[in-house]
């Protein structure tokens, strides 16, 4: 498993979990290039990301847009978005949901949409590997 996390003070938290870290940031695309390959599934969880109205927006507009354009040319075969949030308005969401329908019907790729909620953690980490096992086993998200 591949976590991506913004800044290298993330690092060893995403380390002890035993998973590998990979510094990258969805305001800057070019740097999560990398973290796709050899990737499966791939998981936009961010429904309880920080920042302004603006940058939440782009987070999952534009930017998701944009990742899964340039996914689509990866080993990539699965993608989960996080469709529910803390901290991300349910309208900007829902549009996220749409955009990953959008780009999943024209590429042919399955997704599976996370909806549990994030502040119950084994819930939404039970959740979380649900989502991804049901798509690397092939069955629909």
């Amino acid at each position: 498993m591949r976590i991506t996390t913004r800044a290298e003070t993330g690092r060893g938290a995403i380390e002890r979990t035993g998973a590998e870290c990979w510094v990258g940031t969805p305001a800057r695309l070019a740097t999560l290039r990398g973290a796709l390959d050899s990737v499966a599934v791939a998981c936009w969880l961010l429904g309880a990301a920080r920042g302004s109205s603006e940058e939440l927006r782009a987070l999952h507009s534009t930017r998701l847009e944009l990742f899964l354009t340039q996914a689509i040319d990866t080993t990539m075969r699965g993608f989960v978005y996080e469709s529910a949030g803390v901290t991300v308005a349910p309208g900007i969401l829902a549009a996220g949901e749409r955009i990953v329908r959008t780009a999943a019907e024209r590429s042919s790729i399955p997704v599976a949409f996370l909806q549990a909620d994030v502040e119950e953690p084994d819930a939404w980490q039970a959740d979380a590997r649900a989502a991804v096992g049901r798509l690397l086993a092939g069955e629909p998200g």
